[in-house]
């Protein structure tokens, strides 16, 4: 980075107390997941029953967009690294508020899956990497505490959005609650966005001609621990993502009521915000890699847990929740620590790609675990992974140290 690039950063970061820029981008995280990659949880039945679409259209729906979000997070990684992060996440909130719009509107099924690809590519350009490379842009090095921060409010999606759609959902109807989420990206998560972050100066990129190391691209000693982690979260994503779908059916299938499996389900959100105040509290002196380790471990052994201890499954469902909070910090410390802040959201772009597209077809993939090999089955598969992806982390830790 050049002198007067790194003193633009510099600038930008004095120019908003950090609060405000956390407060900002972490409640409009509240929004965003709560109104895209959560939303179907409740509107799914509803918009099958008014609609006579099938659910798997309706959940298919969904997947474009994820599969969206994938396609477009490198170029977003792009974009923040040359010209900053409040334009793209003011975007985001437009692109939103479009697709939701349209969804409330949607005369047909293809008009439905249409408006999840407008949703699919504001879920890219607004939803954690975008937001994480964000922060990394303007606090550099110095940008952990804040992503920690922000993972924090975005901990609480589920919690304060179920809610809201619900009673949305039984006085509006669901095409209602999409046209007033739709409304509230316009009139309060664009205006969080364009007022709570600052301007950042454009970067001209680096000329390769120059002889310099251009930015996000990596050095013959970075690849392999690039794959390594791109590999790992991949892995993570998808696990998470299948266990998220078929946590209650896992359940009911080791003898709990439909009841005591929703309600077990419940606790992994407050576990996850308990594991990221945990490594905001202990994580901050230490290196990001020994949270992604740890991440790691609580993973598998939750899982191990819910595989072969049932009769103490809501341990295991606490021990897993924590581990899946930390790695969503880790995501974006991590890559910043190991690889610096120079192409920071460049490298966040490529990450992101493999772990929303693997985030895509995973409900699609747990569905024939469950049906081939059984909950019990599918919970060794389960675990296995999870081996596999602490067993990524090992060769990363003298990488990361000696950086």
């Amino acid at each position: 980075m050049s002198l007067v690039e790194g003193r633009g950063a510099d600038d930008a970061a004095m120019s908003r107390p950090r609060w405000i820029v956390v407060s900002a981008i972490g409640i409009a995280q509240i929004l965003a997941w709560g109104s895209s990659y959560y939303l179907l949880s409740l509107l799914a039945g509803p918009i099958a029953a008014d609609t006579g679409w099938s659910l798997f259209w309706v959940f298919g729906a969904l997947s474009v967009g994820l599969l969206v979000s994938g396609l477009v997070s490198p170029r977003i990684g792009h974009i923040i690294e040359r010209r900053g992060g409040r334009p793209v996440l003011a975007s985001s909130a437009v692109l939103l508020s479009v697709g939701l719009l349209g969804l409330g509107l949607a005369p047909n099924l293809p008009c439905f899956i249409a408006s999840w690809v407008v949703i699919g590519a504001g879920m890219g350009a607004g939803l954690y990497d975008p937001a994480f490379s964000t922060l990394g842009r303007i606090y550099g090095d110095e940008a952990r505490p804040a992503i920690t921060q922000v993972t924090l409010f975005g901990g609480f999606a589920s919690t304060v959005c179920w809610p809201i759609t619900a009673l949305l959902a039984e006085t509006l109807g669901w095409r209602g609650t999409c046209m007033a989420y739709a409304a509230v990206h316009a009139a309060v998560v664009l205006p969080l966005y364009l007022l709570g972050l600052p301007r950042e100066a454009p970067r001209t990129p680096v000329s390769k001609t120059a002889g310099a190391h251009a930015p996000g691209s990596l050095r013959t000693d970075q690849r392999l621990p690039f794959l390594l982690l791109a590999a790992g979260f991949t892995l993570a994503s998808t696990t998470m993502t299948v266990i998220a779908v078929q946590l209650p059916t896992l359940l009911q299938a080791q003898g709990l009521t439909l009841g005591a499996a929703v309600g077990l389900g419940a606790l992994i959100g407050p576990s996850q915000v308990a594991g990221r105040i945990l490594e905001m509290m202990f994580g901050r002196k230490t290196h990001a890699i020994w949270s992604l380790l740890a991440s790691t471990v609580l993973v598998v052994t939750g899982i191990l847990v819910l595989a072969g201890f049932s009769e103490v499954a809501a341990a295991g469902i606490i021990i897993y929740g924590m581990g899946s909070g930390i790695r969503s910090i880790a995501r974006g410390t991590v890559p910043l620590a190991m690889f610096g802040r120079d192409g920071y959201a460049i490298l966040m772009g490529r990450l992101a790609l493999p772990v929303l597209l693997a985030t895509a077809v995973a409900p699609l993939l747990g569905t024939w675990l469950l049906e081939w090999l059984g909950p019990s089955g599918t919970l060794l598969v389960l675990l296995g992974a999870a081996a596999v992806n602490a067993a990524l982390v090992l060769p990363l830790i003298p990488i990361a140290l000696r950086r």
